[in-house]
């Protein structure tokens, strides 16, 4: 049985299903409509449904950091209400750490694809960065709002300082890596060259330490230029969810006054991250979680969380917002069934369903968001039963 509505804040598990339908729609097909009619209509929307190469941020860049965001923020509610319940801390640390230790076991699997022959140890998917810091994010959330907003500030100059003190990339390392696949804009030179692909601290850290690990080949780069030391910024994206967890619990404000602060302080970390990413000081790069990109994102973030808070707990518009609370409270659930199960819902809508349900022209929008409606059914279904999956 999970909690009931009136001890979650509704809002947030609002926004959480909007990003997990975001997710799980794949794009709801708009990247292939696109490709396959260029000139259209659907290029104007393409660029917000696919990852920028690189430098930048796009709505669906925006999918990971909102959800370790919220993860922050869930945290302060579940320690509440594990108090309540009698939990002492160290029974939560233990939760914590076997909660972490089942999401990097989740994310090795799921890095691993049928036709592996063993676990490939990769540790770069969502539930593996989430894993890899929760017990830390636990850890600090406990000693209070002050001590995360120094520990957020502590990773970010940290982390910065790494990636600075690497020596920037030599010719022979840009030409080594100019053929690649995924580097055409990716490649980046002067000062900003210290965060550019393949050649950063942290691929110079992923190079020696999977190597460690057993492979059936010698690890030599991630084609996209992900990299497993992402989980270090990202906890401070998860940290910034853990105070604004904390606010919204504790302030005597208005709803009104939560809503509007949440705004004001979004709209500053989102000038601060643009300012850092536009002057090249230190380009928003989300494939290795630069602190720039964390300023940016969580500002957007920030805003988005307050555009449903006002709607949820202010406007009062729970109804209109009740299709994305069944996905929010089973995250886990449809992040997992869309990992392992979306080609085989498709290729099963295509075997019971006429082939007329497929036209032609629409065929990446209908199956993409047939899938999606079967998801968004389980989902629907499992709360009904008042059965929600946590870890």
């Amino acid at each position: 049985m999970g909690p009931t509505n009136s001890d979650r804040l509704l809002s947030l598990d609002a926004f959480r299903g909007f990003i997990m339908i975001l997710m799980a729609s794949s794009g709801f097909g708009i990247v292939q409509m696109a490709a396959a009619h260029p000139g259209s209509w659907w290029d104007l929307a393409r660029p917000q449904f696919e990852h920028k190469a690189w430098q930048g941020c796009s709505l669906w860049d925006l999918i990971q950091p909102s959800f370790m965001f919220m993860v922050g923020m869930a945290v302060p509610f579940s320690c509440q209400s594990r108090r309540l319940n009698g939990q002492s801390w160290f029974g939560m640390a233990w939760h914590a750490l076997v909660r972490a230790v089942i999401l990097v076991a989740l994310g090795v699997m799921l890095a691993t694809r049928a036709e592996d022959k063993h676990t490939v140890f990769l540790f770069t998917n969502v539930l593996a960065q989430i894993g890899l810091g929760y017990f830390f994010l636990f850890i600090f959330s406990r000693l209070g709002p002050e001590y995360m907003i120094a520990w957020i500030i502590l990773i970010l100059a940290g982390y910065t300082w790494f990636f600075v003190q690497h020596p920037l990339p030599s010719a022979q390392d840009v030409a080594a890596i100019a053929g690649m696949k995924g580097t055409e804009n990716a490649i980046l030179h002067g000062w900003s060259g210290h965060w550019g692909i393949h050649t950063n601290a942290a691929a110079a850290f992923d190079r020696w330490f999977l190597n460690l690990l057993p492979r059936d080949q010698p690890f030599q780069y991630n084609p996209g230029g992900y990299q497993t030391l992402n989980f270090i910024p990202s906890l401070a994206t998860m940290l910034g969810g853990g105070v604004a967890g904390e606010f919204l619990i504790r302030s005597l404000h208005s709803d009104k006054r939560k809503c509007g602060t949440l705004i004001i302080f979004g709209v500053v970390l989102l000038l601060i991250g643009t300012i850092l990413d536009i002057t090249q000081v230190m380009p928003a790069v989300k494939r290795i979680w630069t602190p720039s990109w964390v300023l940016l994102s969580g500002g957007w973030v920030l805003i988005m969380l307050a555009v449903f808070y006002w709607l949820v707990e202010i406007a009062g518009a729970r109804w209109l917002v009740f299709p994305l609370v069944v996905v929010g409270m089973n995250s886990i659930a449809i992040y997992l069934l869309h990992s392992l199960a979306a080609g085989w819902i498709r290729d099963n809508l295509h075997k019971h369903l006429p082939d007329t349900a497929f036209p032609a022209y629409w065929l990446p929008v209908v199956e993409r968001c047939g899938v999606l409606f079967v998801l968004w059914l389980i989902c629907f279904w499992l709360y009904r039963q008042r059965a929600f999956i946590k870890l």
